[in-house]
This record gives structure tokens, sequence and C-alpha cells, in this order.
């Protein structure tokens, strides 16, 4: 952080930044962005961590195991997450763990949070394209969304993330 961003913080906006958490690589370069735009714009950041449905078990009591060790694993990891982003945008996000196809819950987190404004999703950087999401979000499921979308190439370094915010 430069010296004048601590000296005169930008006024809050409520501009929420939200970020879909998932393990790709790419997750990082939106993470980032959306960590230096609500620096820079008085704005915060949400994360969403999806918990995907088990398979069908056998045993009901192993599939409720299987499903609080994964719900478990998505908060840890959006804990260790949320100090990263305090130290890049300067506050605490906002974190969301839902359970069911991620398309859908994060369709439905947007549609009941006022609130978020923008979401950030990075483009993958491999052969199969820009991944499942920015594709179904750019494409069939467009109409569905009420807020901007912005979509950070996944290749982008930290510094020229920092340069483009």
């Amino acid at each position: 952080m430069q010296q004048a961003e601590r000296r005169h913080p930008p006024k809050k906006t409520g501009r929420t930044f939200l970020v879909v958490v998932d393990d790709s690589e790419e997750m990082r370069a939106a993470l980032r962005y959306a960590c230096r735009r609500a620096l820079h714009t008085g704005g915060r950041v949400a994360l969403l961590r999806v918990v995907e449905p088990q398979e069908v078990q056998h045993f009901a009591m192993i599939g409720k195991m299987m499903a609080e060790e994964a719900r478990q694993e998505a908060e840890t990891l959006l804990e260790r997450l949320a100090t990263e982003v305090n130290e890049t945008a300067g506050e605490l996000p906002v974190l969301y763990v839902r359970e069911g196809v991620p398309r859908e819950e994060l369709l439905s987190l947007i549609d009941e949070e006022p609130l978020i404004s923008v979401l950030v999703l990075a483009a993958g950087t491999g052969p199969e394209g820009p991944g499942p999401l920015v594709s179904a979000l750019t494409g069939r499921y467009v109409n569905r969304l009420r807020i901007p979308v912005t979509i950070v190439p996944g290749s982008l370094s930290d510094r020229a993330i920092d340069d483009l915010t």
C-alpha cells in the first residue's frame, strides 16, 4: 500500500465486489483485482464459496459427515482468504458459504443481497476456455444478472493488476 493511500483513504461508497472462491489458479487474479478496486474506491470485498452436493451415499450418516467436513473446509479457506483481503483492501470481507450448484447459488446470492454491486471473475488460462461460470454468465445466463461483471484475465500478475487499479 502506498503512503498516499494510507493518509487519504477514499470515501466509503458501499460498493461491494463479489469474488467466487474456487480452487482455480486464476481465482487469485480476481481476488487481487477486487481487493485493489475496493481499496481505491472505498468499497469492500465479499467472498462466496459454494460447496457442491456430495454424491448420494448408501449411508446417510456418511453423507452428512462428508457435507459437514466440506463446509468446515470452506469456512477455513474463507477465513484464511479474509486475512489476505484485510491486508490488501484494508477491511475484512463479507463471507458467504452456500451449498448447491455454484452458478445457481451465485445468481441467488446476487438477487438476495442488494449491497453486492460488482461480480469479479477471472478467465481460465487453459485450453478448455474461460471457465464454466464465465461462460455461463456471459452467455445463457447474462440476462439473470442485475450487476456488472468484471472479467480479469487469469494470467495477469499482481503487478499488472496493481497497474490497472
